[in-house]
C-alpha cells in the first residue's frame, strides 16, 4: 500500500464518518444502532444494507459487500486505494504531502496497480485512435455498421489499435512506461531479431475491465479478413480470465433481475445499448466456476443467452450444472431463429427480447427439452426411452418439492404417465443412492470438508463480532482466547490485530483494520468477518449464554483439529484431552471484574 503512511490513512478514515459519507449516496434511515438502507451494490426490494456508525462499517447481509468507508467510495466510485484517500483527504479539508515519487520507489510500487495504470494508458491512446485519426475511421465505421452508437463506444472505451506494428510501444515508451511493464501487461512482445512488436495492431479495440472498473487486458477484432479474427490479452498477474467477466462491473450495479450471460463481447455491448446491462460474456473461455462464484456475490439467478447453434447448446449444457453447482438458478432464452443476442436485438428490438427473458426456461427443463430432441415422440418404443432418460435425470433433483414439481410439469408436456413418470424417478433415484462410486464418496468427502470450514469461519467470525460489540471481552479473555484458538487465517489475522489493538489503547476500532489492505475483496471479508449477524432483543442471561457457547464451539474446535493432527505423540493426545474437558467447564462473564 504506497503513496501514504499508516497514520495519514487513519487520520483520513477517522475524519469522515461512514454514515454521513454514504448518507451523500443513498438515503439512510436510523434503526436500532445502525443505519439502513437499499444495497447501492445489488437490485433488492427489501433494505438488507447496514451502516454502524459505532464501528464505521457497512455491510450487506444481501450480496455480502461491506468494509470501512474506503471500501465503500473505492467500490462506489471506482476509485483506487490511494484515489479514494486522496478523495475523502479533500472532502474533510485534510492536505496530504506532496508524493513526488523517485525511481526507486516507482520500481518498488505495486506491480499490480503499475500493469493495471500501463493498460489505463493504452485504452486511452486506442480510443483516441478510433474518434481523432485517419486511420481510426474504418474502425468507426466498423462499430456504426455493427448499430453502435457514439454514446455506447464512450461507455467502454472502444477503441483501434494502428497499422504500425509498434505504434503503441512507441507511444507508451514516450509516456515512460518501461519495457518490462509492456510486456507484463501482454500489450508488447520482444524478440531479439526484430525487437519490439505490438500484440494488438490493426484491430477494433475492446477494453476488459475488472470488477473495479480497472483495465486488466482488451479483446481485438482484426479490421478485414486477416487470422486471428479475435485475439485477447494473455494471462497476466491482473488478467485472470477464470475469475473475471467482461462488463460484470457494470452489470452488479444494475437494476434489472438477475444477470444474462452471453458468449461474446458485442452481444453484451449490443444488449448494454438496448438497456440489458446486466448482460456479461466470459474472456474468450468456457465459463469457470470462479466466474459463477461472482456472479453468486450478486444474484442467484442467471439467464443463459449463448448463440443458438449446435455449439451454443453445448455450452449451455455445461454451465447449467456450473452454476447450479455454485447455487444459482439458471434459466435459458431460446433465441431462434436468430444466432445471437446482438442479431435478435438487431432483427427485433428491445422489447421482444424482454419477452424472450420472460419465456426463459428453467436449466433443468432446457436440459429436458434437450433429451427430447433425441427421440421421436410419437414412436412409442422411443418415448419409453426418452421417459427412462428423462427420470434419471428428474432423480439427481435433491429437494422433493423441486422434484415433484418437475415431474409434473415434464409429464404434462410431454404427455407422459405421471404416476409411472413419478415410479422410474424414485427407482433411479434409489439406485444411485445405495451405489455410490468412488468419485461420489470424493465428492462428498470434499463438500463435508468444506462446509465445516464454512462452520469454523462461521463460528470464530461470530465471536470476533461478539467482542467487538463487547469490548469487556477482551480484558475479561485475556489469555484465555488467544490468535491461536483460531483456524481460519482471516480470522486469526482479525483476532491479531484486534486483541494487539485492545493492548496498546484500550479501545477498539474495527474499521481501522480494514485500513491494513487496499484490495477491495480482502476488505470484504475482514468487514464480514467483524460483521456477523447478532441476535437483537436479547436478555443479558441470554447473551452471556451465547457469548459462551460461541467460545467454547471456537476453542473446542482447535482443540479437536489439533487431536488429529498429534498422531502416536500420547503425550500431546493426553494434553489435549485434558484440556477439552477443562474448555467445556469454562465460563466468561460481561461484568467488570
Amino acid at each position: 500500500m504506497a503513496y501514504y503512511s499508516d497514520e495519514i490513512i487513519e487520520e483520513v478514515r477517522s475524519r469522515n464518518d461512514i454514515v454521513d459519507v454514504i448518507g451523500g449516496y443513498v438515503t439512510l434511515r436510523h434503526k436500532g444502532n445502525s443505519y439502513t438502507a437499499c444495497c447501492p451494490f445489488h437490485h433488492e426490494k427489501t433494505p438488507s444494507f447496514h451502516v454502524n456508525r459505532d464501528k464505521q462499517m457497512y455491510h450487506c447481509f444481501g450480496c455480502g459487500v461491506g468494509g470501512n468507508v474506503y471500501t465503500f467510495v473505492m467500490e462506489y466510485e471506482n476509485f483506487s486505494f490511494p484515489e479514494a484517500v486522496r478523495f475523502l483527504a479533500e472532502r474533510s479539508g485534510i492536505s496530504l504531502p506532496e508524493q513526488e515519487l523517485t525511481e526507486e520507489q516507482k520500481k518498488k510500487e505495486n506491480h499490480k496497480t503499475m500493469i493495471k495504470e500501463t493498460n489505463k494508458a493504452a485504452a486511452a491512446y486506442f480510443h483516441y485512435l478510433l474518434l481523432h485519426t485517419e486511420h481510426g475511421k474504418k474502425g468507426l465505421e466498423y462499430y456504426h455498421g455493427r448499430g453502435l452508437t457514439d454514446k455506447t463506444i464512450q461507455t467502454f472505451g472502444m477503441g483501434y489499435s494502428d497499422i504500425f506494428q509498434d505504434d503503441l510501444y512507441k507511444y507508451l515508451k514516450s509516456k515512460g512506461y518501461s519495457d518490462s511493464l509492456m510486456k507484463d501487461a501482454g500489450l508488447v512482445r520482444f524478440d531479439e531479431k526484430h525487437g519490439p512488436c505490438d500484440m494488438f495492431w490493426n484491430r477494433v479495440m475492446v477494453p476488459i475491465a475488472d470488477i473495479n472498473g480497472k483495465v486488466i487486458g482488451f479483446g481485438g477484432r482484426v479490421i478485414g479478413d486477416g487470422l486471428p479474427k479475435y485475439i485477447n490479452t494473455q494471462e497476466t498477474a491482473v488478467f485472470d480470465k477464470g475469475h473475471n467477466l467482461f462488463a460484470m462491473h457494470i452489470a452488479r450495479r444494475s437494476k434489472r433481475r438477475g444477470i444474462i450471460i452471453c458468449e461474446g463481447y458485442m452481444d453484451v455491448i449490443a444488449m448494454h445499448q438496448a438497456g440489458f446491462d446486466n448482460a456479461v460474456a466470459s474472456l474468450g473461455t468456457a465459463l469457470t466456476i470462479g466466474q459463477a462464484s461472482l456472479i453468486k456475490r450478486y444474484t442467484d439467478e442467471v439467464y443463459l443467452a449463448y448463440d443458438s447453434d449446435g455449439a451454443g447448446t453445448k455450452a449451455t449444457l455445461k454451465n447449467i450444472g456450473i452454476l447450479r453447482n455454485v447455487g444459482l438458478v439458471t434459466r435459458v432464452v431460446d433465441l431462434h431463429p436468430h444466432k445471437d443476442p446482438d442479431e435478435f436485438i438487431r432483427a427485433n428490438g428491445a422489447e421482444a427480447f424482454e419477452k424472450r427473458l420472460s419465456d426463459a426456461v428453467t436449466g433443468i427443463m432446457f436440459e429436458v427439452c434437450t433429451i427430447a430432441n433425441d427421440y421421436n415422440l410419437k414412436d412409442p418404443e422411443e418415448k419409453v426411452r426418452f421417459t427412462k432418460d428423462v427420470a434419471k435425470r428428474l432423480s439427481s433433483i435433491e429437494e422433493v418439492v423441486a422434484r415433484h414439481s418437475y415431474i409434473d410439469a415434464v409429464a404434462e408436456q410431454y404427455k407422459l404417465d405421471r404416476d409411472g413418470l413419478k415410479q422410474l424417478v424414485t427407482q433411479y433415484g434409489t439406485i444411485q443412492t445405495g451405489d455410490i462410486d468412488i468419485q461420489s464418496q470424493t465428492e462428498q468427502k470434499a463438500r463435508s470438508v468444506s462446509k465445516e470450514n464454512e462452520e469454523i469461519n462461521k463460528t470464530e467470525s461470530l465471536l470476533l463480532t461478539w467482542m467487538i460489540n463487547e469490548p469487556i471481552l477482551f480484558s475479561n479473555l485475556d489469555q484465555i482466547v488467544t490468535p491461536d484458538d483460531f483456524r481460519d487465517v482471516n480470522c486469526r489475522a482479525v483476532a491479531e490485530q484486534l486483541m494487539l489493538q485492545y493492548e496498546q489503547t484500550h479501545t477498539i476500532q474495527p474499521a481501522a483494520i480494514i485500513n491494513g489492505s487496499d484490495d477491495i475483496e480482502q476488505q470484504r471479508v475482514l468487514a464480514t468477518i467483524m460483521q456477523t449477524e447478532l441476535p437483537f432483543d436479547i436478555s443479558d442471561e441470554d447473551k452471556e449464554r451465547a457469548i459462551n457457547d460461541v467460545i467454547r464451539k471456537t476453542k473446542l474446535a482447535k482443540i479437536d483439529y489439533e487431536l488429529t493432527q498429534c498422531g502416536s505423540d500420547m503425550v500431546r493426545f493426553q494434553e489435549l484431552i485434558q484440556k477439552k474437558a477443562g474448555v467445556s467447564k469454562l465460563h466468561i462473564s460481561l461484568k467488570n471484574g
